[in-house]
């Protein structure tokens, strides 16, 4: 597989004090361009898989690569300024800024990147135009409807352009039409820019959508080669 985005190998990890192991061996390999889906019951790890991917959370075992590089080798400030660099986030509650605007919560990654003010907001204004937001860019998160604050969300995780966005039910909390139309803009964007993506979900049919899907089941990902139209219920 060419240019490697993302890769784990034998990833686990168990909570100290509750004695409950979450992933036991997960093996997995992300790369340029590619997107992939994993689905799974509530509590079958899935968000906890994403965190350590975004190294966000250290494993119990195993290890994750971001281009190659062993995530357990750099430090706090080097992961966050890689994943700064190459990583976009999106979630199922949009965390957004109450405070700022629709145009400065999207710029916000680039302001942590002391990136000029003039130039970052130029930056922000393009990404909320790409997602149909170009008339709300002065307008608070709570201004704004709920696929609204989550169209600002993703145009927030792609504004420094990342080489990969990892997506944790990211229509989760949208009606049926609105997550449609936030997956559409997802993977046309995706596909326009190259961008690799992981998206956690329990809508099978979206999920069959991607490239590849995988289930998260008994803490390891297993290939799944057919997914039919449901939701899974979540236990």
């Amino acid at each position: 597989m060419s240019d490697l985005i993302l890769q784990c190998q034998g990833l686990a990890k168990t909570y100290q004090g509750l004695d409950t192991s979450v992933l036991t061996g997960v093996d997995l390999t992300l790369a340029a361009g590619e997107h992939i889906a994993i689905v799974g019951a509530s509590g079958s790890g899935k968000s906890t898989l994403l965190h350590l991917l975004g190294g966000l959370d250290a494993p119990s075992h195993g290890q994750v690569q971001w281009l190659g590089k062993p995530l357990s080798t750099l430090s706090e400030v080097e992961k966050s300024a890689m994943r700064n660099q190459y990583l976009g986030f999106v979630y199922q509650f949009h965390h957004l800024l109450p405070e700022f605007s629709a145009l400065e919560n999207v710029a916000m990654p680039l302001f942590i990147r002391r990136i000029p003010r003039a130039q970052a907001l130029a930056q922000a204004e393009y990404y909320l135009t790409l997602v149909g937001l170009s008339h709300r860019l002065e307008h608070t998160p709570g201004e704004l409807s709920g696929g609204e604050r989550q169209r600002a969300a993703l145009a927030r995780a792609l504004v420094t352009e990342p080489r990969c966005v990892l997506a944790d039910e990211p229509t989760g909390n949208l009606d049926r039409q609105t997550a449609e139309h936030v997956f559409e803009l997802l993977l046309k964007i995706q596909q326009e820019r190259g961008t690799a993506l992981v998206v956690v979900t329990h809508d099978l049919s979206l999920a069959a959508r991607m490239h590849k899907q995988y289930r998260l089941q008994d803490g390891t990902l297993q290939a799944i080669t057919a997914l039919g139209e449901q939701v899974l219920t979540p236990v």
